[in-house]
């Protein structure tokens, strides 16, 4: 099958990213990376079941922590882990777009829905100056991230915009161009950032990422040399070969 059905015959809640909960080692890189502290208001976009926000709280000191969910059950289950700790976040259920979130200094946002990106950029161009929005793998769109720890990105107020897809993904890999070892560097870092300790399949979700990301660079003109790396040849055999997932038709 080609790799799109078989991201297709995954739960949408496990592909959209609805269900994955960051392990809260993630959090604390995420919240070093941006220099949370105390003066800071913080919003979770699509919060969960609130670990962030109680982390936030209790370790970083922050001046507010706003966990924002449209899934009760998840509310529910983060207002028991603020109150195990007696912390004093606030949570809602609701539409991330529909709410307030004008205060805000730093934002955790981790969405791939396009109409919802859509709508929440331009909430977000009328933040204030310096808000910092965090994004997982990729910057928001037109936009050139203001600092990658990858694959953890800041975008910051005003936005930077981007001359073309080219520039912005360079800009992410901090590379002139991309060849293998930076494909599965940086899908490694995906892999493990997103991963618990105890996950079985992290080197097939890192083959899989890293043939994503040398593929679309290819695609983009920014990867390294006019062949196929044979690295990249041996992995996309191996994924027809032995589970029966085909990328050879993303290749342009």
């Amino acid at each position: 099958m080609k790799i799109e059905e078989y991201l297709k015959s995954l739960p949408e809640n496990i592909v959209s990213g609805e269900d994955v909960q960051l392990p809260e080692k993630s959090f604390r890189n995420i919240f070093n990376f941006s220099n949370l502290g105390k003066k800071d208001i913080f919003y979770h976009l699509g919060c969960g079941d609130g670990k962030g926000i109680a982390l936030a709280l209790k370790e970083y000191n922050v001046k507010k922590a706003i966990g924002i969910d449209n899934n009760p059950d998840k509310i529910k289950q983060a207002r028991e882990i603020l109150s195990q700790d007696n912390l004093l976040g606030e949570l809602i259920c609701e539409d991330i777009q529909n709410v307030d979130i004008s205060d805000a200094t730093v934002i955790l946002f981790w969405f791939t829905d396009e109409d919802i990106i859509k709508h929440m950029m331009s909430k977000f161009e009328k933040l204030k100056q310096g808000t910092k929005i965090i994004t997982i793998w990729g910057p928001l769109p037109g936009c050139l991230p203001e600092k990658v720890e990858f694959p953890y990105i800041i975008n910051q107020i005003p936005f930077r915009k981007t001359n073309s897809l080219q520039e912005q993904v360079l800009a992410i890999f901090g590379v002139k161009c991309v060849n293998f070892v930076t494909a599965w560097e940086f899908a490694e870092r995906y892999t493990k950032s997103i991963s618990t300790p105890e996950i079985g399949n992290d080197r097939f979700l890192t083959i899989i990422q890293t043939l994503v990301i040398w593929i679309n660079a290819r695609n983009l003109g920014v990867s390294c040399g006019e062949k196929i790396p044979e690295s990249i040849q041996t992995y996309i055999d191996i994924m027809k070969t032995h589970f029966d997932i085909d990328f050879e038709h993303l290749l342009k």
